[in-house]
């Protein structure tokens, strides 16, 4: 039986029930630029667990989600070394979370993580999101994909790291740099939110 919009019962009941499965909209839609961002402790190729609360006397903490394997990743790998080697003497590290599931992308799974961070002689901690519980709080849905939150884990910019992730020579704008001068002023970051630009986050299916 159809009603006079077209649409049949069936139709009608079948969207009740998602909304009564899901009422309020997505469960984890990631933090907004204000919201404060959760702590959390994570497996490191350091041979730690890190959270954030082990950083002592900083500014805040540059949280890019990052990986291995992916190609734009690996394109700006260099540039997220320099950015740590920049902006961690002035108080803002770089805390590298790998939030890819290992099953799906064997190319990140902790072992190679190791070699990685060997290899490339990583400055920063660079950290499994083991069972993926951290990436969807935030909200980063690609590598790379920065969250850059002051002393109070207050987000103040979400995004990419700059405006060209294809030619390091052609950069106009470099946008955590800019937010983190922006935040040291007493400012808020213009932009405050861009298209972080790289690989899908794998997860299983």
């Amino acid at each position: 039986m159809k009603t006079k919009t077209g649409f049949g019962i069936g139709f009608f009941a079948s969207v009740f029930f998602l909304l009564t499965l899901f009422p309020f909209g997505p469960i984890n839609p990631g933090l907004k630029v204000g919201d404060i961002a959760p702590d959390f402790q994570l497996k490191s190729t350091s041979g730690k667990m890190v959270s954030l609360k082990d950083y002592k006397n900083v500014k805040g903490y540059i949280v890019v989600f990052t990986c291995n394997t992916c190609p734009y990743a690996q394109a700006y790998e260099q540039r997220i070394i320099d950015l740590h080697n920049k902006m961690a003497p002035m108080g803002w590290p770089v805390v590298a979370i790998m939030p890819n599931d290992p099953s799906v992308q064997p190319g990140d799974g902790f072992d190679k993580m190791l070699e990685r961070a060997k290899v490339k002689k990583y400055p920063f901690e660079y950290l499994l999101d083991e069972g993926q519980k951290v990436f969807p709080i935030y909200g980063a849905v690609r590598t790379p994909h920065v969250f850059l939150l002051d002393k109070d884990r207050k987000v103040r910019y979400i995004g990419g790291v700059d405006d060209n992730s294809e030619d390091e020579t052609l950069i106009t704008r470099r946008y955590v740099e800019e937010a983190i001068a922006a935040v040291e002023k007493g400012g808020e970051p213009d932009p405050s939110l861009t298209k972080a630009v790289g690989c899908m986050i794998k997860v299983k299916k």
